[in-house]
């Protein structure tokens, strides 16, 4: 595996980074993007190489500071209209976790909000709510953004990688780590020929060929920030 350094660098240069949770987990590898450097062109490449749900991740504080919750939360919290929706929420997925997702959104200046032009637009500007999150940040959010939208926001753990240990926290660590925003575009990358996850090897032999950084989780956990130039 690469170093956590070099994906650093990597995230710091507004290129993407590969990250493997573990294989009794979900056993996925998600394409990473810092949400501060997004492009339509990145998520054109979440689109053709990657293949899975386009998300962005936020740390807790910045969730907690827009008053957003998580989605299972929300259904769990309708249960008394209709019961269906509390059989809808129990139990736990297959590996453990209960899922990071919260809303969707869409900034306001989006047509459609699915285009890759839309949704790079929705997670840049999200990344400047959570970096004024302590000034304008809350009120840039409730006027500039709609709901629900193409753009499905995950919250880390309150704890980030003592609460949980998903791509979510991992990814968010790694924009702490690396001194940029807390927000970060994260995508599953799949396999068209398996129609299942794509393997750590196909994984290894795409980040050789491209020059790009593949962590895995426990490289994440162990790190303490240092100073990387």
């Amino acid at each position: 595996m690469d170093s956590v350094e070099e994906a650093i660098i990597a995230s710091r240069n507004g290129r993407f980074v590969l990250v493997h949770d573990e294989i009794g987990r979900e056993d996925e590898i998600d394409m990473v993007m810092a949400a501060e450097h997004i492009n339509p062109h990145h998520i054109a490449t979440f689109r053709k190489v990657a293949g899975g749900l386009i998300c962005l991740a936020i740390a807790n504080d910045s969730a907690v500071k827009l008053g957003l919750a998580y989605m299972h939360d929300i259904i769990e919290g309708l249960s008394g209209i209709n019961p269906v929706f509390g059989k809808l929420t129990a139990g736990r997925s297959p590996y453990g976790d209960k899922p990071s997702f919260s809303i969707s959104v869409n900034h306001r200046e989006t047509y459609t909000g699915i285009t890759d032009i839309d949704r790079s637009l929705t997670i840049m500007k999200m990344a400047e709510v959570c970096k004024k999150i302590e000034s304008t940040g809350i009120e840039d959010f409730s006027n500039n953004f709609r709901a629900p939208g193409h753009v499905p926001i995950l919250i880390a753990s309150k704890g980030l990688l003592h609460g949980r240990t998903g791509h979510t926290e991992l990814c968010v660590h790694l924009m702490n780590i690396a001194g940029l925003i807390p927000a970060v575009a994260i995508c599953e990358m799949l396999d068209s020929t398996t129609n299942m996850a794509l393997s750590i090897k196909k994984a290894k032999k795409y980040a050789d060929k491209n020059n790009i950084p593949l962590l895995e989780s426990s490289q994440l956990k162990k790190y303490v920030y240092q100073d990387v130039h």
